[in-house]
C-alpha cells in the first residue's frame, strides 16, 4: 500500500540525504540549480527489485536472467501501481542510468577498448521509499510504499529530523589534507591530431559532426560524497545528482536534459555550443552574444537537433515531432551553453523503457549520423566512455521519466575519479580552442577536489 505524506517545514533535501548518503544504492537525483527544468529533487531509497546488465548479462536481485533488461522493467512496470494522483513526478517506479557502453551495445557498435573501470553498463532499481522535494511549491513529500520493513525504520529517524527542524551542517574534511594528481588518456597534442582527423571525416563526407572525447583520471583519497557536497554549491545544476553503489559512486553536475516524458509527450534536450563566463559584467556579456552570434555553434545544434528529430520519429506519431525552441543561450556557474528543445508523442504501444533503448545514446554526444559517428569516436578515442555521456534518472510506473545526458560527471572507485570531457567537432572548429573549451568544461569538478 503506497502512503503519502507531506511536510511544509523541513530541513534541505541534501541535510536529508546527509542521513542516507552512505546506504547501499541510496541514490539522489539533485536539482541544486533551481530553474524552471529543476523543480523536483528525488531520493531512492530501499530497493526490491535491483536490474543490473554487465558483458550482456543480465542479473535481478543477483540472480541471472535469460530476459533483457528492457523486457525485465517493462514487466516489472506493468505490476507496479500505475496510478499517480499527487502533483509527484512519481511515487512508484526505478531510478538508475544506462551508461554510453550500454548505447554502443544497442547500436551493434563493437570497441576496441578494454573496459579499465569495470563497473556495470545499466542499473536500474525499483524503491520501496522516495523522498521528493517540490522546490516551487516549497514541500517534502515522503512516500512509501510497503514493501520492505527497513523502511519504517528509516521513515521515524527521518521524521524525527524534520520535526527537530534543524539544518543539520554536513562537516567538510580539510580538502588540503587530500594529495591530488591528475593524468589525461589524450593531451593537447594528441586530441588536436584526433580533432583533424575528425575533420578529415567530415570533408570526406562520413559524418557532418562528432563529439570527441578525452578522460581525465583523478587520484584522491577524498571521498566521494565530499566532492559532492563541494560541487553542488560551486556547480549547482538541473539535472545533477549522486548514486552511492556498493562499489562504486557516481557524482554529477549535469546541466543536459536528455529524455523527459511526461503524459506521453517526449522533450529532448540537446546543448551544443560553450563559451566561458567572464570576470566582469562586461566581459560576460560579451561572451555571451559571442555564443549567440556564432554561426558554427549554431550549424553544430542543428546538425544535432536534426539528428534528434529523426531519432523521436521511430518512436513518436506521425507528424508529432516539432522544434518549439531552437538556438537559446543558457547561463550556468563556469559556462554559458547554446541549447534547443525537441519534442513529440509516443506511439502506442511504445513504452518509455523502449524509447530510451531505441534512442540511446543521445545524439548530441555521438555525432551525425550516429552510427558512423560512434565508430569513428571508438576508433579516435583512447578508451572507452563507460558511464560517461550516457544517462541517469527517473522512470515512474505511469512512464513519465526525466533522464540526463551524463557529463561533467565524476565516477569514483578504489581512490580514482574517472572524468570525461569532450566537445562537438564540425568543419569549422579550431582544434586548439576544442581543446580549451574541454578544459572550460572540466574546471568545477577539478575546482572542487581544491577546495
Amino acid at each position: 500500500m503506497t502512503s503519502v505524506r507531506y511536510y511544509e517545514k523541513y530541513p534541505s533535501i541534501s541535510t536529508v540525504f546527509d542521513l542516507f548518503s552512505t546506504t547501499p544504492y541510496a541514490v539522489f537525483l539533485d536539482s541544486s540549480l533551481q530553474n524552471k527544468l529543476g523543480q523536483y529533487s528525488i531520493i531512492g531509497l530501499n530497493p526490491y527489485l535491483i536490474l543490473e546488465s554487465k558483458n550482456q548479462v543480465v542479473r535481478a536481485n543477483g540472480e541471472i536472467s535469460s530476459e533483457s533488461l528492457e523486457y525485465l522493467m517493462n514487466q516489472q512496470m506493468a505490476t507496479e501501481n500505475q496510478e499517480n494522483l499527487e502533483e509527484l513526478p512519481l511515487v512508484t517506479g526505478a531510478i538508475g542510468y544506462y551508461s554510453y557502453d550500454y548505447g554502443m551495445e544497442k547500436m551493434g557498435v563493437s570497441s576496441r577498448h578494454e573496459d579499465l573501470i569495470g563497473v556495470q553498463e545499466a542499473i536500474f532499481c525499483f524503491y520501496d521509499c522516495f523522498i521528493i522535494e517540490d522546490h516551487q511549491k516549497g514541500r517534502l513529500a515522503v512516500i512509501s510504499n510497503g514493501k520492505l520493513k527497513e523502511t519504517e525504520t528509516q521513515l521515524n529517524e527521518l521524521e524525527e529530523l524534520i520535526f527537530a527542524q534543524e539544518e543539520v551542517t554536513y562537516c567538510l574534511e580539510n580538502s588540503s589534507s587530500h594529495e591530488m594528481s591528475v593524468t589525461t588518456n589524450m593531451e593537447q597534442e594528441a586530441y588536436v591530431k584526433a580533432i583533424k582527423r575528425v575533420i578529415d571525416y567530415i570533408y570526406e563526407g562520413d559524418i557532418y559532426v562528432m563529439n570527441l572525447t578525452r578522460q581525465l583520471v583523478i587520484d584522491s583519497q577524498i571521498k566521494p560524497y565530499e566532492l559532492f557536497k563541494k560541487l553542488r554549491e560551486i556547480n549547482p545544476s538541473p539535472f545533477g545528482g549522486y548514486l552511492n553503489y556498493p562499489d562504486f559512486q557516481v557524482v554529477s553536475s549535469s546541466p543536459e536534459r536528455f529524455i523527459e516524458v511526461k503524459d506521453r509527450v517526449v522533450t529532448t534536450r540537446p546543448i551544443k555550443g560553450t563559451r566561458k563566463r567572464g570576470q566582469t559584467k562586461e566581459e560576460d556579456k560579451a561572451l555571451k552574444a559571442d555564443l549567440e552570434n556564432s554561426e558554427k555553434e549554431k550549424s553544430e545544434l542543428l546538425m544535432v537537433v536534426d539528428l534528434q528529430r529523426n531519432d523521436l520519429n521511430k518512436v513518436c506519431q506521425a507528424g508529432s515531432v516539432k522544434v518549439p525552441n531552437l538556438f537559446f543561450v543558457e547561463p550556468y556557474a563556469t559556462v554559458f551553453h547554446l541549447v534547443a528543445d525537441v519534442q513529440g508523442r509516443l506511439k502506442e504501444g511504445v513504452s518509455t523503457v523502449d524509447l530510451l533503448a531505441s534512442v540511446s545514446p543521445g545524439g548530441s554526444i555521438t555525432g551525425n549520423p550516429k552510427y558512423r559517428a560512434m565508430e569513428i569516436i571508438d576508433e579516435l578515442e583512447e578508451s572507452r566512455r563507460g558511464l560517461y555521456t550516457g544517462s541517469m534518472g527517473y522512470i515512474s510506473a505511469t512512464g513519465d521519466s526525466d533522464f540526463n545526458i551524463i557529463i561533467r560527471t565524476a565516477i569514483a572507485k578504489e581512490g580514482k575519479f574517472h572524468l570525461g570531457i569532450g566537445g562537438g567537432i564540425t568543419s569549422e572548429s579550431i582544434p586548439l580552442d576544442e581543446f580549451e573549451e574541454t578544459n572550460q568544461k572540466a574546471k568545477a569538478i577539478v575546482e572542487s577536489f581544491r577546495r
